[in-house]
């Protein structure tokens, strides 16, 4: 029993080890798209660009919205730290399962008070990658 276990650990460590570099790669600029569009669509919020920011939407999220501005006006009163953020960082890239990231993004708002964001993004038919969704908490620690 011992000398099979043995044997399934050395084969799954084989299979990893001859895993081609290209698959990382792929993921990497995986990561970095889905922090693109992030970045996009923060950026299209400090602007008042409702188009842009909408585009970054994964079509479930559109179609919540009748338009780009009426999607933007759920942002600026409900995500108001997404919707101005003085400062921003993307902190993390996590797999969330299949064609699914998770991006962690430390905020500040207007008034400097500090905000954690989790975005979940969708891989799309066509490859790019869009926003599923956006949970918003006060980072810990954080007054007012």
């Amino acid at each position: 029993m011992r000398a099979v276990f043995s044997l399934l650990i050395a084969l799954t460590c084989l299979a990893f080890a001859e895993t081609p570099f290209p698959a990382h790669a792929a993921d990497e600029a995986a990561k970095s798209e889905a922090r693109a569009t992030v970045e996009r669509q923060i950026e299209a919020f400090r602007k008042d660009d409702a188009a842009t920011a909408y585009a970054q939407a994964a079509p479930a999220i559109q179609g919540m919205f009748a338009s780009p501005d009426t999607f933007i006006e759920m942002v600026r009163k409900g995500y108001a730290a997404v919707y101005r953020a003085r400062s921003f960082s993307i902190d993390r890239v996590e797999e969330d399962g299949e064609n699914e990231l998770a991006l962690g993004v430390k905020l500040q708002d207007e008034n400097g008070v500090d905000w954690m964001a989790l975005y979940s993004l969708q891989k799309q038919t066509d490859g790019a990658w869009r926003i599923s969704g956006c949970r918003l908490v006060k980072a810990p620690g954080s007054a007012a």
